[in-house]
């Protein structure tokens, strides 16, 4: 997963989150929302239950449902799909048409997860204590977390330097970063991600 890209725990439950830089805001998987709030069994019935609730609400004319967007997500089955997003304040809306005892600890949740965001933005050196702790959490030696933050210090410095010779971001940068990860490993970047994993 990318830093944009992360899953959120909410009383140890995933959510799956994407920060979007250029608007400044985070996106929540609804499904994995609804699937807490509503307690659902699997992740199939989290999807049914917010397929019902977002039919209904289309009815009603709820402006919160139009207005979703899609983003592509890691999947259960490991690969990156399309799924219903909600920022902070959709997700407020939504979670006024579920009943249930969770949606006020859930808001809490949300502004911490915001506040976090914030105090990472004022100070990096917090957001990176926070990835520290949260690979330790993985089970992750701290050696194994400190070749991780050097490799991520040294993919950003090269970054960094495209940036000035004017590689565009998106598939220049892809073709750039596939044909290193070749001459290091002998794979492309798709094969060494399905090799190692």
């Amino acid at each position: 997963m990318d830093k944009e890209n992360t899953v959120k725990l909410f009383e140890h439950k995933q959510v799956r989150t994407y920060w979007d830089d250029e608007q400044e805001k985070w996106y929540f998987s609804i499904v994995d929302v609804i699937g807490i709030l509503t307690d659902q069994p699997s992740h199939q019935g989290a999807r049914n239950y917010w397929k019902v609730l977002k039919n209904r609400l289309s009815k009603e004319g709820n402006e919160t449902v139009t207005n979703c967007n899609r983003l592509k997500m890691l999947a259960e089955d490991g690969k990156m799909r399309m799924t219903d997003v909600a920022d902070t304040e959709q997700l407020f809306r939504l979670l006024q048409s579920v009943p249930s005892k969770k949606a006020e600890p859930f808001k809490l949740w949300l502004a911490k997860v915001g506040r976090e965001r914030i105090d990472e933005i004022e100070d990096p050196e917090i957001g990176i204590d926070r990835l520290m702790e949260t690979y330790l959490k993985k089970g992750y030696s701290k050696e194994w977390v400190n070749q991780r933050l050097k490799s991520i210090e040294v993919r950003k410095e090269l970054t960094d330097e495209w940036d000035k010779r004017g590689v565009k971001k998106g598939q220049e940068y892809a073709i750039l970063t596939d044909e290193i990860t070749k001459a290091w490993s002998g794979f492309s970047v798709k094969r060494y991600k399905n090799h190692k994993g």
